[in-house]
């Protein structure tokens, strides 16, 4: 994955608020990376509505 790049939010890892389960199954773009917990990468994806909120990598898929 790239900033830049169009990605699909597929699933949730875990329970999440109201509006970030909203954004399931949205289409957005990446604009910045984020460490999670020592171990792995998440992404700040902003979606059409200029809200960003990050995910855990294998949360999205890419939009090709």
């Amino acid at each position: 994955m790239e900033i830049g790049q169009k990605v699909k939010v597929y699933r949730l890892r875990d329970r999440v608020s109201t509006q970030i389960a909203g954004q399931l199954g949205k289409v957005g773009v990446i604009k910045d990376f984020k460490m999670t917990d020592g171990s792995g990468i998440g992404a700040f994806v902003e979606f059409s509505d200029k809200t960003s909120i990050w995910f855990f990598e294998d949360e999205l898929k890419p939009i090709e």
